[in-house]
């Protein structure tokens, strides 16, 4: 085993909340875990676009002022399907984390120290790997990428471009980014005449 393998991954950590004070309270917890805090975000509107530019390993969203604010995070951040999503608590509520859980979050912690967030994100991880599989995320990737080749081809535009047209249509629809990636790549293919090759597929063999 490699010197490598025995340190410990610092991770990218993306946290919002609606109240400052607790963005910035548990900005210094994740910290001092040893991991890294890539984005702190407030604001549901720009929540999405953060986690699609940073693309985090994990996403902790605080309950501030309204769980609606907070249920809207969540949802901004699980839309863009690039991590996984852990809501924190200051006291149990059951409905709010039915909620949560509906909008596509992988667990939940209630007024933990610092130990106790640390296990939930290792466990969160390890579950997250185990529903996406490193194949998986691969091709989620592959097709999102492929898309964007799609539109860029189609719009003359350059990468970033077609990849806020895939967000922005994402947002509009309520629908996964991976869902309108894989809805361009099918929908170009349908329409390709059948001696044209589709933009970053390769020509079937016989």
């Amino acid at each position: 085993m490699t010197s490598n393998e025995l340190e410990p991954k610092h991770l990218r950590v993306l946290i919002a909340n609606e109240r400052r004070d607790r963005l910035e309270l548990l900005a210094s917890v994740v910290t001092g875990l040893s991991q890294d805090v890539i984005a702190r975000e407030i604001y549901v509107k720009e929540v999405g676009a953060v986690t699609a530019r940073e693309r985090p390993d994990v996403a902790l969203v605080g309950l501030g002022l309204s769980s609606d604010h907070a249920l809207d995070l969540i949802a901004e951040i699980v839309r863009e399907a690039y991590c996984p999503v852990i809501a924190l608590l200051s006291a149990r509520d059951p409905a709010y984390v039915r909620d949560a859980a509906k909008r596509g979050i992988f667990a939940y912690i209630v007024d933990g120290n610092p130990e106790e967030l640390q296990s939930a994100i290792d466990i969160t991880l390890q579950r997250f790997a185990e529903y996406h599989s490193l194949q998986g995320a691969f091709g989620r990737r592959a097709q999102i990428e492929q898309a964007k080749g799609i539109l860029m081809a189609r719009h003359s535009i350059n990468s970033d471009k077609a990849f806020e047209m895939l967000r922005a249509h994402s947002q509009q629809n309520g629908r996964k980014l991976i869902d309108v990636a894989e809805a361009v790549v099918e929908s170009h293919l349908l329409l390709l005449p059948p001696s044209q090759p589709a933009v970053g597929v390769p020509e079937p063999t016989l």
